[in-house]
């Protein structure tokens, strides 16, 4: 099994495998830079559903049914399913894989949701309570819109500081064995925590959520005794424009120099120039479709060979922000390894 490393971090004694994946998304996302490496790109953002909320729900199934088949997986192989998104009481997860009849684990840690599926996944296969495990996360601009701020009919208008929630869904197979073929490697993570600078501001998740990936990445170092260096990259989930400069910024302050090695998938995702996102792309779907079609090809492909992965999440409901409470964040780091 593995073991704790400094305050926060476990160091896995052997490695779990992200034996496939797989990403699902909308038209906008279709339609950005990774476009043509999502397994699917939807028609249209409603999936066939009567409503965004189902359409959700379809991103997940799509997702996880694709996953499982690049392998050759029946779903009562798997032993246990971590999955959450952004909706009250995680009803896309809940609706969207009730039928794969997996025993299931509902998580919620907003858009660091992917980070915290995989970790929890992770440590469920080290420990030996599983062979096979699967970590699946969606978000979908309009049932986002509707749960968190406005339904698309009122037509309200957005700041440059917001960002545009993905509509998208990433899927992953964790396994113990990477014989036959595997994607990456998971070596350790990092776990987060909740961090509160006393932001309110709903539509600027990018600096509400900075200091939290800032205190893991931070904490990553320490507990782990490597720097930026020792990464090819080092990723966050979906800070965008406004948050990549405030972590940046944060970290400088602590003598941690990112500039060369950062990334974040709310700006990989999009042409925030030529897509009209504003500040970038967020949601549970942003990092986990990016991490399926992006960052797990770079490392199998020899580009990179160690990453950290960061998902960051605004832990707010319409009830907390109004409520007038402020806006905490959380952030969870992965290492992952090319195989």
């Amino acid at each position: 099994m593995g073991h704790c490393l400094g305050k926060s971090s476990i160091k896995l004694e052997r490695p779990v495998y992200i034996l496939s994946s797989a990403g699902v998304v909308g038209t906008k996302e279709g339609q950005g830079p990774l476009g043509m490496l999502f397994d699917l790109v939807g028609k249209d953002d409603l999936f066939g559903a009567e409503n965004w909320e189902e359409a959700e729900s379809v991103l997940q199934k799509e997702a996880l049914r694709i996953a499982l088949g690049k392998q050759g997986i029946r779903p009562e192989e798997v032993r246990f399913l971590f999955a959450g998104d952004l909706l009250g009481q995680s009803i896309a997860s809940s609706f969207g894989l009730g039928d794969f009849q997996i025993p299931f684990f509902g998580i919620y840690g907003a858009c660091s949701t992917c980070g915290e599926a995989l970790t929890l996944g992770a440590m469920t296969i080290d420990g030996g309570y599983a062979e096979l495990a699967a970590c699946v996360t969606s978000s979908h601009f309009a049932s986002a819109e509707r749960e968190f701020r406005f339904p698309l009919e009122y037509g309200n208008q957005r700041p440059l500081s917001a960002s545009w929630t993905v509509t998208g869904s990433g899927a992953f197979l964790l396994g113990k064995r990477g014989e036959g073929g595997a994607r990456a490697k998971i070596m350790g993570m990092t776990v987060g925590k909740i961090v509160d600078y006393g932001i309110k501001d709903s539509m600027n998740m990018g600096a509400c959520m900075a200091p939290a990936a800032a205190f893991t990445i931070e904490r990553h170092f320490e507990d782990w005794e490597r720097g930026p260096e020792d990464y090819d990259r080092i990723v966050t989930g979906d800070l965008g424009q406004v948050g990549q400069m405030a972590l940046l910024e944060l970290l400088q302050k602590k003598g941690i120099d990112l500039k060369e090695k950062h990334m974040d998938c709310g700006l990989e995702i999009y042409d925030t120039k030529e897509q009209d996102c504003h500040a970038g792309g967020s949601g549970c779907g942003c990092c986990a479709a990016t991490l399926s079609a992006y960052l797990l090809k770079q490392l199998e492909e020899g580009n990179w060979k160690r990453i950290l992965f960061l998902p960051t999440g605004a832990l707010l409901s319409k009830t907390s922000f109004n409520e007038g409470k402020t806006v905490p964040a959380i952030c969870h780091g992965v290492v992952l390894e090319r195989v």
